[in-house]
C-alpha cells in the first residue's frame, strides 16, 4: 500500500488504523467496541474505520459472522512498521498503541539497546496463541538438542533483562518451560485445537508459586546507605515478590550474591539475599549467582 495513502488521513485516523493492525497481528481479532473504548469515539466511527483499513489493506482482516468480530486475513501484510520495543511495550504494559512517531525529547536521554530483538512475525504468531488459549506448533533451535518440532501451549512472556522468552507447556517433554522467541522457527497456530487440563497455567507450579525475597546491602560494600538510598530501601531491607519462574532471572539480572555467607566479591555485588532458602525449589535459582541447591544442608 503506497505510503501517501496514509499520508492522506488525520493523525488521529492512523492512530486508530494502527491500533486496528496491532490488535488484529498480534491479539488475532478487533471489535467495534475496542475501537470505542480505545478512542472514545461512536460506533459509526469504527465501522467506517474498519472499513478503510480493509481498502487500504486489502486481505488482512476478514469479518467473522459467528465470533462477531474481525480476524487476521490469511494474506496479511503489515502497512505499519513498528519497532520491537513499541510492540513489546503495547503488549506487556498496555500504552503505546497509537502509530509510531517520532516525538521531540523534552530532556536529553540515552537508553541501551538490546543486542536481539524477537521477529515481530514470530512474536505475533506467539501472542495469537496466548490470547486464543491456543497450542502452538514451533520449530525450536537449543544449544543441547539443535533444531526439533514442538507443540507448545503458550500462556505468558517473559523478559529476563536480556531477551524475551514464552512461558508455556511443553507437549514433548511435558513441562512447563521457558521458549527464547529468538530461537522459535515457523510458528503455526493451531485454532481449535484442545488445551487438556494438565497444560494450563494453574497447573504451572513455578508460575504460581510466589517468592518473598529480602535483599540487604551487600555486608562487603563500604557504604550500604547509600546502596540503601540507590533501590529505596525500608529499614536498610528491599522486599519482593516475584513468581519462582522468574526470581533466578531477576537475581541475575541484579547481580545478587545467593551465597550464604555472601562470599562473592567485586563491585557489581552491591545486593545480597538474606535468605538464601527463599528460592530452594525454585528451577531457575540456579541462575543466581552464588547460589547453590546443596546449601541447604549447610543451614
Amino acid at each position: 500500500m503506497p505510503k501517501d495513502q496514509l499520508a492522506e488521513l488525520t493523525q488521529p485516523q492512523r492512530d486508530r488504523l494502527a491500533f486496528i493492525e496491532l490488535r488484529v497481528r498480534f491479539v488475532g481479532e478487533i471489535r467495534r467496541q475496542d475501537l470505542v473504548a480505545r478512542f472514545g469515539i461512536q460506533s459509526a466511527a469504527a465501522t467506517r474505520d474498519l472499513a478503510l483499513y480493509k481498502e487500504l489493506s486489502p486481505g488482512n482482516i476478514d469479518y467473522d459472522p459467528k465470533g462477531k468480530a474481525y480476524v487476521l486475513g490469511p494474506g496479511f501484510r503489515p502497512i505499519f512498521d513498528f519497532p520491537p520495543e513499541r510492540v513489546l511495550s503495547w503488549l506487556t504494559q498496555g500504552f503505546g498503541d497509537g502509530e509510531p512517531m517520532r516525538l521531540k525529547a523534552w530532556v536529553a536521554s540515552e537508553s541501551p539497546s538490546r543486542l536481539t530483538h524477537p521477529d515481530l512475525d514470530v512474536l505475533a504468531s506467539v501472542t495469537r496463541a496466548i490470547h486464543q488459549g491456543c497450542p502452538l506448533g514451533v520449530e525450536y533451535y537449543s544449544i543441547s538438542s539443535g533444531c526439533t518440532e514442538r507443540e507448545v501451549v503458550p500462556f505468558a512472556l517473559i523478559d529476563n533483562g536480556l531477551r524475551w522468552h514464552v512461558r508455556a507447556f511443553d507437549r514433548k517433554s511435558q513441562e512447563f518451560r521457558d521458549f527464547v522467541i529468538t530461537r522459535i522457527k515457523n510458528p503455526v497456530v493451531l485454532k481449535g485445537q484442545p488445551v487438556a487440563a494438565h497444560e494450563m497455567s494453574d497447573q504451572d507450579i513455578q508460575w504460581t508459586r510466589i517468592v518473598e525475597l529480602e535483599l540487604v546491602p551487600h555486608p562487603d560494600q563500604p557504604r550500604p546507605e547509600i546502596t540503601e538510598m540507590d533501590y529505596g530501601m525500608r529499614d536498610g531491607v528491599l522486599r519482593m515478590k516475584l513468581r519462582a519462574a522468574t526470581a533466578g532471572y531477576i537475581l541475575r539480572k541484579w547481580s545478587v550474591d545467593c551465597s550464604p555467607d555472601h562470599c562473592l566479591r567485586g563491585p557489581e555485588y552491591r545486593l545480597w539475599l538474606k535468605d538464601h532458602l527463599a528460592i530452594y525449589g525454585v528451577k531457575n535459582a540456579v541462575l543466581a549467582p552464588g547460589y547453590s541447591a546443596t546449601t541447604k544442608a549447610d543451614s
